[in-house]
């Protein structure tokens, strides 16, 4: 087989297996009235649904901690029925007009399984960049990549977090338009949920279709 063929077969074969990846994606901007669908060491946080300070549309998510403690760690997503090497695309937009100093807020993951969000299997790390708006400027995107591991099968779900940082009693920051995209050979058993405005929110999490859309590319 001569270079070129042998290059063209080459690209063929990519081009069939970039075929096969399938996307879900979701995007969530506390128009419905929800909050948030969990939280960790977050006894001190109030989380509120305002329409005062919105990065676009007509509501955000508003959280403020007194008196402060520890890092309070807000669910705000939760992926199940993920496999290994599936990789998850997460953003959202922070209100801080504190460039450079707390009171602020960064982007974390954390391993669950998808029948409780609060099964903690683990670490999934973050970024290390934080909220960086100005008083003139005040909305900055915060972002991160992770690529899924089952732990050899122990976990297959990934929550997403906003991780507050404050400076003292009473700070107040606020998050909107979170973008989640999820990319796999598989997603079929994939589910993206997002706050909703109801009670018991938690028992309904893993019913299908929560916030996600499936196209493949």
């Amino acid at each position: 087989m001569n270079k070129t063929l042998l290059a063209t077969v080459s690209l063929a074969a990519f081009a069939a297996a970039t075929a096969q990846a399938e996307t879900i994606s979701s995007f969530y901007g506390w128009e419905d009235g929800g909050t948030v669908l969990g939280g960790y060491n977050d006894s001190n946080m109030t989380y509120t649904n305002q329409g005062d300070t919105v990065y676009s549309g007509d509501a955000a998510l508003q959280l403020t901690e007194d008196p402060a403690s520890g890092t309070p760690q807000a669910f705000v997503a939760f992926i199940t029925g993920l496999s290994d090497g599936d990789v998850i695309d997460g953003s959202f937009f922070a209100w801080d007009d504190s460039e450079g100093a707390s009171p602020s807020l960064r982007i974390w993951g954390s391993y669950a399984t998808s029948d409780d969000i609060t099964n903690y299997t683990g670490s999934a790390g973050g970024n290390s960049t934080y909220s960086s708006g100005t008083p003139e400027n005040p909305w900055s995107e915060v972002a991160h990549q992770w690529t899924f591991d089952s732990n050899d099968g122990a976990r297959d779900a990934l929550v997403i977090q906003v991780r507050f940082y404050a400076s003292g009693a009473g700070d107040s920051l606020f998050v909107d338009d979170m973008n989640l995209t999820v990319t796999g050979d598989d997603l079929s058993g994939t589910v993206i949920n997002t706050p909703i405005p109801a009670p018991g929110a938690l028992a309904l999490l893993g019913l299908a279709g929560l916030c996600a859309r499936r196209r493949r590319g």
